[in-house]
């Protein structure tokens, strides 16, 4: 008993060293008011990704409280209106707080390092002033990049570009300004100029000339890229939001990546701008090779996606080192950017019969039926796993009986999007769009109850057509049975003459029983959530 105790008292202390700070309803708004800058955590006890992200706050916090920027949680199980009052949805969420009222998220990625180094630009203006050489060189050295600009005290336009370039990209970068003339001579530019510092590759690259914020943005994501980086949780946002395609390099062992990314480099350096170039842990994520139309296990492996386009182009030779050589990825890159390459298209086979209310698209289905027609397509985009897409399915049927009618105006859809790629950017299931006729190319995302009424309501609001259907959706809702979480039966045909009314009441009774048994089927779908799910390799 003696070993226990004393192991709960080490525990006890652990708790007690913890830098983040537990808040409550009535100790949140005193605390954010006295402390200039706050990140908040808001989490369950039971959520997973909260428990994965304890250590790494607790170390940021750790890091962080020497630069008096405070970490705390708040447990939504047990604060719920508090919770509700920032409009917290799931967990975990994090918010940036300067006081309660003035109140921004937080959308840096869930590393202990990357939350310094977020939470660090947070707490600084826009743009720091560098009056001395031993300020700039303790500046070039405080992030991973850093854009300092070298402009003349009375250039007011370089200096107003800066500002606002860095109003704009805050969040990834810390700029510096410097008006001595001196500083700009030791490192070896003329003002105005603007030279970006960075831990890797050729150390810094300098911008003089064209200063317009587009020309100054586009200047920071390219030089801020690594030649050949890595693909983890930390950097794949930030690839995405490159605008450019991103080339993936998959393998097992570190010093595959490293001899591979070596052996590349000739290949990055003459497409750098165009295309972006990142080893990935196949061990890792290995899953998301299939994403690009890769065969999962198959290492090492080369391909491209154009995130932009939605587009991906697999590299047709997998499983050797030596089919990804300089000469060989260098023409299929060269063939990708030409546009002499076809991007591949994952789809499921085209249905021979539409079975249900519905109609089922797949990729090679999709341009045909969502795109060429003139007709409203309700097109919900869904997972398998899903369980709110399980507790749609039924009142989506549903909606769907209720415009068979009306087939030559509006196609009530579904895609499984994790089964065909599709060129509409998905960030959750189940995501419903409206393609309305005319106007395809801007489809119209619905975010509003996923109830039979409302879903009618929204084709007949946002559709070209303009059908209306919300008056049987009404009459289902008040045919004194419950409908909200089941599917509506097609009204009866009717009965024989001689059938009695007792027979005919005892049916009913018995029909309403089956719509009870199926309303709960629906009811447990529906409370099935991510964590019901089998763990699945992400990003």
């Amino acid at each position: 008993m003696r070993y226990n105790t004393l192991a709960f008292a080490g525990l006890t202390a652990l708790a007690a060293a913890t830098d983040v700070h537990d808040l409550t309803t009535e100790s949140f708004e005193p605390f954010v008011n006295d402390h200039g800058l706050v990140l908040a955590e808001f989490f369950a006890p039971w959520c997973g990704h909260c428990k994965a992200l304890a250590p790494e706050y607790e170390e940021a916090a750790a890091t962080l409280k020497d630069k008096d920027i405070a970490l705390a949680k708040i447990d939504c199980t047990a604060e719920q209106d508090l919770c509700q009052s920032y409009g917290v949805e799931g967990y975990p969420t994090l918010k940036i707080f300067r006081g309660a009222e003035n109140v921004q998220p937080y959308s840096g990625p869930r590393k202990a390092q990357a939350i310094v180094s977020y939470m660090t630009k947070q707490s600084l203006p826009s743009v720091s002033l560098l009056h001395t050489t031993d300020a700039l060189e303790e500046f070039k050295t405080a992030d991973k990049v850093v854009l300092v600009g070298f402009f003349g005290k009375d250039d007011k336009t370089s200096n107003a570009t800066f500002e606002e370039v860095a109003d704009q990209l805050r969040d990834s970068f810390l700029f510096g300004a410097t008006s001595d003339p001196k500083l700009a001579e030791a490192e070896g530019v003329s003002q105005p100029a603007i030279v970006l510092y960075k831990t890797f590759d050729e150390g810094k690259n300098t911008f003089e000339q064209g200063f317009t914020k587009d020309t100054v943005v586009e200047f920071a994501k390219t030089a801020s890229t690594p030649l050949i980086g890595e693909v983890g949780p930390e950097t794949y946002s930030s690839y995405m939001a490159a605008g450019i395609p991103l080339a993936y390099i998959f393998a097992e062992l570190p010093e595959e990546r490293a001899s591979l990314a070596k052996a590349l480099k000739p290949v990055a350096e003459k497409h750098k701008g165009k295309l972006n170039f990142a080893t990935i842990d196949a061990k890792a994520f290995g899953q998301h090779a299939g994403n690009l139309n890769l065969e999962v296990g198959t290492w090492p492996a080369f391909a491209i996606q154009d995130s932009a386009k939605n587009q991906k182009f697999p590299f047709a030779s997998q499983g050797s080192v030596s089919e990804l050589s300089e000469k060989k990825i260098g023409k299929f890159v060269d063939d990708v950017v030409s546009g002499a390459v076809e991007p591949s298209v994952k789809s499921e086979p085209i249905p021979e019969k539409q079975e249900g209310p519905v109609t089922v698209v797949v990729a090679k289905s999709y341009q045909d039926l969502v795109i060429d027609n003139n007709k409203d397509v309700l097109l919900e985009f869904y997972a398998p796993w899903c369980g709110h897409c399980k507790a749609l399915a039924p009142k989506y049927d549903e909606l769907a009986s209720m415009f068979k009618l009306h087939s030559d105006k509006v196609t009530i859809a579904k895609v499984d999007a994790t089964l065909n790629d599709v060129p509409d950017e998905i960030q959750g299931f189940p995501t419903i769009k409206l393609f309305k006729a005319g106007s395809k190319d801007s489809p119209v995302d619905y975010t509003g109850p996923r109830t039979v009424e409302d879903l009618a309501a929204f084709v007949r609001d946002n559709g070209s057509n303009k059908i209306d259907v919300t008056g049987a959706a009404t009459e289902s809702a008040e045919a004194g049975v419950e409908t909200d979480q089941m599917p509506m039966q097609a009204p009866a045909a009717t009965e024989k003459a001689s059938e009695t009314a007792s027979g005919m009441a005892a049916k009913a009774t018995e029909g309403v029983k089956a719509k009870i048994v199926e309303a709960a089927k629906v009811v447990k779908d529906s409370m099935l959530t991510d964590d019901d799910v089998e763990d699945h390799d992400e990003l």
